[in-house]
């Protein structure tokens, strides 16, 4: 017991000259986290302050690059798996409860909050990089102030893109502030305060490198375009929209919404200039100076080499001069970006056939000839993948489109390693039996993620053999701007001006790079030979859903339902086929166009879906704000 006890008194012992060094000791009681930088000393360390700044970009997201793309919210694509808020915009049904849109609107990069979180980022950053503390300042200041100025015009314009006009906010909030609420600014302000830090952004980065992901000069100017065409089109013109919509001519605050006064022509004027400087001061772009066509062949590779922008070994990286601002994707991470092919690929290759073109966008898809594609005509129904439109070849994958080698538990199945979306007869044991493509929802490889219209998305999809698109990342860069855009922006202001020479020359410009003759057409011919060019030029780079509402075309693009095709091979008498491949010679094709089930979706259009809802949570926050119409 007395050896016990000893113990128990030395232990006391060393325990209280512990306690009282720890007392005495200030860095033991001011310990700072390991993963955490004060404020104060993020302004005052350039590579710190660099990375305060880099991070906004994550307000990117994937890029365009989700599961869910904004393409299935137009007449682009269908997307396959329900349940994940998609519906609830194609069939209008969002309200300031449920928005739809889940991966996006609802939660991810599109949302109100995160928005509004990626703004108040650039503030700190714009604030504390005026009077920067760090040491040979002055240049890496202006520049990453010049990224700021960008990111936040970037993320207001996203705003303004889906909600209207929406309260600019350009300082800090902090703790103690009177009153948290505000209103929402006029359109025409939001248009305003968008084209200034444009206009900053460009002066600060006159003069830094360019870098893959980083914003440049040229971004700034061309977001600048990108604003000021949407500010000048039919939807944000109230007198015109009104007379298009009565939901917006019966709306409280069209302020909001559009601009209720002003010289229409002058925003065009401004659009086309806003266009031009970066033409001007950033061309010619990525094959513009062709004086005519190049071969089908050289066409389709051109695009694919846009498309691709340096991310894939088998295509050339020449096309990357189109791309001014890219979201990139790298091996450090694994991110969702990598798996575009793995979310859109065929499901007879293990993939999950998210996003699928329509019937509606491959028939916009005109014949190489500058002729239109015309189901009346009996050669294109006949063979209506022949001599198309070359980027309709590295946009679709179709019926018989050559594709990769398939999975080693498949090969043996498609040795010729083709699409097959279709029926086809073929012959077992002396009988004739119905084949379902392994690429069809009733696939012997998997049937389920199969494509409802009997299309699969090939652009953005690495085409080396040697990606494995269900397991294997892929590194092709989202287009956050390209510069093709600026290029369509200027044309649209010139129409739209009557400028129509200076139009059709640029027009016909990026025809010659697609390989396509020139086109002649003026007054409305001239407008709509425009818009299906951009509509197939920009395909699932988030432009369609924007511009079939801001033309107020939405009814009839948006509202349709959705195209698909049935595909039908009988044998030819005397051929004997037991293992499929695409093969005119031995089959006689059939092709049917139909819509989709409106139990699996049931399209419609409501003039409120012009804007989306406010969330009824930030209505709730926020007793200064204003509805959009309809809601």
């Amino acid at each position: 017991m007395n050896i016990l006890k000893k113990y128990h008194t030395v232990v006391q012992g060393l325990f209280l000259i512990t306690i009282c060094a720890m007392g005495c000791n200030d860095d033991f009681v001011s310990t700072r986290p390991l993963n955490e930088v004060p404020e104060e000393e993020t302004w005052q360390d350039a590579g710190l302050a660099e990375a305060f700044v880099t991070e906004i970009y994550n307000g990117f997201g994937q890029g365009g690059f989700d599961e869910e793309m904004l393409a299935s919210l137009s007449d682009e694509a269908m997307f396959t798996h329900p349940g994940r808020g998609i519906n609830t915009i194609t069939e209008a049904r969002s309200n300031d409860a449920d928005q739809g849109w889940n991966s996006q609107i609802s939660g991810g990069t599109h949302n109100w909050g995160n928005l509004y979180r990626r703004i108040r980022a650039a503030n700190i950053a714009i604030q504390n990089l005026a009077n920067p503390q760090f040491d040979n300042s002055s240049a890496i200041a202006s520049q990453l102030m010049g990224q700021a100025y960008f990111l936040r015009a970037f993320f207001y314009t996203e705003l303004l893109r889906y909600y209207g006009a929406v309260p600019l906010v350009d300082s800090v909030y902090g703790l103690g502030e009177q009153d948290y609420t505000i209103a929402r600014n006029t359109f025409e302000e939001n248009v305003e305060f968008i084209v200034a830090d444009c206009d900053q952004a460009a002066e600060l980065l006159a003069d830094a490198p360019i870098v893959d992901g980083r914003a440049s000069a040229a971004a700034a100017l061309a977001l600048k375009a990108r604003v000021l065409t949407k500010a000048a089109s039919d939807l944000h013109d109230i007198p015109t929209a009104s007379t298009h919509s009565e939901t917006i001519a019966n709306y409280s605050n069209p302020e909001y919404v559009g601009y209720t006064s002003g010289s229409r022509t002058e925003r065009w004027q401004r659009a086309q200039t806003a266009a031009k400087a970066v033409m001007d001061a950033f061309g010619p772009g990525y094959m513009l100076d062709l004086t005519e066509p190049v071969t089908p062949e050289e066409a389709t590779a051109n695009y694919l080499s846009i498309a691709m922008a340096g991310g894939s070994n088998t295509v050339p990286a020449d096309g990357k001069a189109d791309l001014i601002l890219g979201r990139f994707f790298i091996d450090l991470k694994d991110e969702g970006g990598n798996y575009v092919g793995r979310n859109n690929g065929p499901n007879g290759y293990h993939n999950w056939a998210g996003n699928t073109p329509t019937q509606q966008l491959v028939d916009d898809y005109g014949m190489v000839d500058g002729s239109p594609f015309d189901w009346s005509d009996p050669a294109h129904a006949a063979a209506p993948y022949t001599n198309r439109d070359p980027r309709f070849y590295a946009a679709i994958l179709y019926d018989g489109a050559d594709w990769k080698p398939r999975t080693a538990d498949v090969a043996g199945r498609d040795p010729a390693n083709q699409i097959q979306t279709g029926q086809y007869e073929v012959r077992q044991g002396g009988n004739t039996v119905i084949h379902y493509g392994l690429d069809t929802r009733n696939s012997s490889v998997e049937d389920w993620n199969g494509s409802y219209t009997g299309y699969y998305i090939r652009k953005f999809i690495d085409p080396d053999p040697t990606v494995v698109d269900q397991n294997t990342r892929q590194f092709i860069p989202w287009p956050v701007l390209r510069y093709t855009e600026v290029v369509l922006n200027y044309i649209e202001a010139s129409i739209e001006l009557g400028n129509e020479a200076e139009a059709r020359t640029w027009l016909n410009r990026i025809r010659f790079r697609a390989g396509l003759p020139a086109i002649t057409a003026s007054g409305d011919a001239l407008r709509d030979a425009y818009r299906n060019e951009r509509r197939i030029e920009l395909a699932y780079e988030e432009h369609r859903f924007h511009d079939a509402r801001r033309w107020m075309i939405a009814a009839e693009a948006l509202g349709r339902k959705v195209g698909i095709m049935r595909v039908f091979g009988r044998l030819k008498a005397g051929s004997n086929v037991s293992t499929y491949r695409y093969d005119p010679d031995s089959y006689d094709y059939t092709y049917t166009v139909g819509t989709i089930d409106p139990g699996i979706e049931n399209r419609q259009w409501l003039d409120k879906m012009y804007f989306i809802a406010i969330h009824r949570d930030e209505m709730n926050r926020n007793g200064q704000l204003v509805q959009n119409p309809g809601y």
